[in-house]
């Protein structure tokens, strides 16, 4: 074969490893916790302060 077939397969071969390589972020399914409205922060007050941390 020529060079130029090697040379292409060979950049095919890099692009293929390359995409495999990288793995996708790993993302948090945890939503954020819900920040009460005003309605139930007068409904029921404030929510206790978090407490401390170690």
């Amino acid at each position: 074969m020529p060079p130029v077939i090697h040379l292409g397969l060979a950049g095919l071969v890099m692009l293929f490893v390359a995409a495999c390589a990288t793995a996708p972020a790993a993302t948090d399914p945890t939503p954020p916790p819900r920040r009460p409205d005003a309605k139930t922060q007068l409904e029921y007050g404030n929510p206790p302060p978090p407490g401390p941390r170690y």
